[in-house]
């Protein structure tokens, strides 16, 4: 194996190690968003849609400067996406496709993007190749894994039982469920199907993160260089997965050259190296241009784009109004950043411990797909985690600690009365008083009653959903949470907030620990067999 293939495979396990970890609780300190942080084009599109300037994307800059010394080496040696495509196409067979023409589509994706950024709009969901490959294997992927090994866990259960291994008899793996899966795998597929065009189509031809590699790189230091021993056999050529040799082999499209050294292993005469050349420096093959009237089209696109998201009615107001059915993590800061920042990863919900964190629809419009949103029907949001904001890599969703988060009220519980158990059909019921964690749930007796019924004291409920997610009535609980009164801060201290409005947020002294994902959980606290 190359020294290239080794970087690949070491980087690709990297990632997917880091993306195993990425779950509650956290190994304190481990950047389990690091390869999120090296993506260019999810730099530029959180920064310009956020008009402010996100430290953690300092790696991705760090990522374009070593592009101008070693070539456009992530896509080759670092990108996870690259690395299912190298495998993917190798299942689809080497294709040669039409593909020169269609190499400026890339720079039209990236000035789409930019444009749609420009004006406060971000879709970079839909074409980062990191925010891709994150939610593809954190969330698909690994509910995949997941199912898979419940099923082969009850086919070997007997065998188990048969040899007295209790440990696997009563193993129980968590197998979390996310929405838009088949939205999913359909941007993937489509991905993954357009090697039968050619090989690393996506790369060549349509990823804005290599448009920014490839400008970077369109004279690196250290670079393919072709000696005298060539014997123009073009076995090179044919075998380049991203098609940068042209017709004469001496010749490289160093803005194409993703520096896998593929060439250097198939050359019969070892006469490819990469090196720093002396002078005078190989020659490089000019890229196709990217001419005015495609330049124009691009940035026309992003710009009417962005304009649909805007006047979509489910785009916030100056008031940061959302939709009843929208609640976002604790920590989010307010909507109009939100959606300006967040770049639909799906870091959070993977890491997410109950399940509840969800990718949205069409509910917060276009530009909010792939954003996360709480469903407590799913689940509740735990009150002793916080792993949402520390593995968010575009500061979406605030790092907090825990004095914050637990005062980062989400939104406010209400009471259906005509579907309340003890409301509508006078039985007693203490469900939502039991399991609420902030003691925001009272039972009152009226007179109209025989059975006391409860009340939510606004100003204690942090909307986190236990009683939603509890409630007994079905179809649909008979307590609801919506974005009501929510705190959603930029900047500065929830606590300060918090007790400025007014807010008791405080946790029972001894809450019940919730149960993990997918656990039984028994009947409800205050019902019995």
């Amino acid at each position: 194996m190359s020294p290239a293939r080794l970087v690949q495979t070491a980087s690709f396990l990297l990632f997917a190690g880091l993306l195993y970890l990425a779950a509650f609780p956290l190994v304190p300190g481990l950047p389990v968003d690091a390869f999120l942080r090296l993506d260019p084009a999810a730099a530029l599109a959180a920064v310009l849609a956020g008009r402010a300037w996100i430290p953690a994307f300092g790696a991705a800059l760090l990522a374009l400067a070593a592009s101008a010394v070693l070539g456009r080496f992530f896509c080759g040696w670092i990108c996870p996406l690259g690395t299912t495509l190298d495998v993917t196409d190798r299942w689809a067979g080497r294709r040669s496709g039409p593909t020169a023409a269609w190499r400026p589509l890339k720079y039209q994706v990236l000035l789409a993007l930019a444009a749609g950024a420009f004006f406060g709009v971000s879709l970079v969901f839909l074409v980062s190749p990191l925010a891709l490959a994150t939610r593809f294997y954190g969330m698909l992927a690994h509910a995949a894994i997941g199912a898979a090994a419940d099923i082969l866990l009850d086919a070997i259960r007997p065998l188990a039982r048969n040899l007295d291994w209790p440990w696997l008899v009563y193993a129980d793996p968590q197998v979390p469920q996310f929405s838009l899966q088949v939205v999913s795998v359909a941007m993937v597929g489509l991905i993954l199907a357009a090697g039968r065009l050619a090989p690393r189509f996506w790369c060549r031809c349509l990823c804005p993160a290599g448009a920014l590699f490839a400008l970077a790189s369109f004279h690196p230091l250290w670079r393919r260089a072709v000696s005298d021993a060539c014997i123009d056999c073009g076995r090179c050529q044919r075998a380049c997965p991203m098609g940068a040799i042209g017709d004469d082999p001496h010749g490289t499209s160093f803005g194409e050259c993703i520096v896998c050294q593929t060439c250097v292993r198939i050359c019969p005469t070892e006469a490819v190296a990469f090196q720093r050349p002396p002078a005078p420096w190989p020659r490089s093959d000019a890229p196709r241009r990217l001419d005015r009237r495609r330049a124009v089209a691009a940035v026309s696109a992003g710009t009417g784009l962005a304009l649909l998201a805007v006047i979509d009615p489910t785009w916030p107001d100056a008031h940061g109004t959302v939709p009843n059915s929208l609640l976002r993590p604790p920590g989010a800061v307010p909507e109009t950043d939100f959606l300006r920042r967040c770049i639909g990863c799906g870091l959070c919900m993977k890491t997410c411990p109950t399940n509840t964190l969800q990718p949205a629809w069409l509910a917060a419009g276009i530009s909010g797909l792939f954003t996360p949103r709480l469903t407590p029907p799913i689940g509740a949001c735990e009150p002793g985690c916080n792993a949402c904001g520390q593995v968010c890599p575009t500061g979406a969703i605030r790092p907090l600690p825990m004095a914050d988060k637990t005062r980062a009220k989400i939104g406010t519980a209400f009471i259906l009365r005509h579907k309340c158990i003890a409301w509508e059909m006078n039985r007693p019921c203490l469900v939502c008083d039991e399991v609420c964690p902030y003691d925001a749930v009272a039972l009152r007796q009226m007179p109209e009653l025989a059975v006391a019924v409860p009340f939510v004291d606004e100003t204690r409920c942090s909307g986190c959903g236990l009683c939603h997610h509890h409630c007994p009535v079905r179809p649909g609980a008979a307590i609801v949470v919506e974005p009501v009164g929510a705190l959603r801060l930029a900047e500065g201290s929830y606590r300060d907030a918090a007790r400025r409005m007014g807010l008791t947020l405080e946790l029972k002294p001894s809450s019940p620990p919730m149960p993990a994902p997918g656990a039984d959980a028994g009947l409800p606290p205050g019902f019995t067999p």
